[in-house]
């Protein structure tokens, strides 16, 4: 069984490959039914990764309706690949999506959001361990991302896969999940 990330990413990246247009809704739609079971509800600003569809993320449309019908502020991001930093925005009906060079949806312009104004983020990954390690594509952005944020904000994977034992190789800086939510499961960390 992998356990380094490097390992692991290659495995959950084939494991994605695998599943149908039909299996990714299904398990976005399960995924987003167990996160009605947790008490974050009274929290204002959520902010939501738009998946890109080419690397078979997680479908957050579900959570997107989940948050409007709510009431709640949604809360985007693009991406500055020089730098590694994130820079949130309001969704609102005006936002324009356009795919970036790596075909990431992200907000053209838009209401900006100070990182410690969220409460709520729900993180893409591609693997997680029981201890609330996750690991993404490499890149840094989330670590980056989580370790600006107030440190009650709640940090929430979502996976279409179980929990590993344990992930080997982990940083000091990378920044734990206090949930992931899998369409058969909540793991809870804190």
């Amino acid at each position: 069984m992998p356990t380094s990330k490097k390992e692991l990413r290659l495995e959950y990246k084939n494991l994605r490959k695998e599943l149908s247009e039909q299996q990714i809704e299904e398990k976005s739609l399960a995924i987003a039914n167990n996160l009605i079971q947790l008490s974050i509800w009274d929290k204002n600003y959520y902010h939501v990764f738009l998946p890109i569809v080419e690397h078979k993320e997680v479908d957050t449309e579900f959570i997107l309706h989940l948050l409007s019908g709510k009431d709640k502020e949604i809360v985007i991001s693009k991406s500055d690949f020089e730098t590694r930093e994130m820079t949130h925005f309001l969704l609102t009906d005006n936002t324009k999506i356009k795919k970036n060079e790596y075909n990431i949806p992200e907000p053209v312009n838009g209401l900006q959001v100070p990182t410690e104004n969220i409460d709520v983020v729900f993180v893409p990954l591609l693997a997680f361990d029981i201890y609330g390690n996750r690991i993404g594509y490499g890149k840094g952005f989330y670590d980056k991302f989580l370790a600006d944020c107030k440190p009650e904000t709640i940090k929430i994977g979502l996976s279409f896969f179980e929990s590993v034992n344990q992930i080997d190789d982990v940083f000091e800086s990378d920044v734990k999940l206090d949930y992931c939510i899998t369409p058969d499961k909540i793991y809870q960390f804190t």
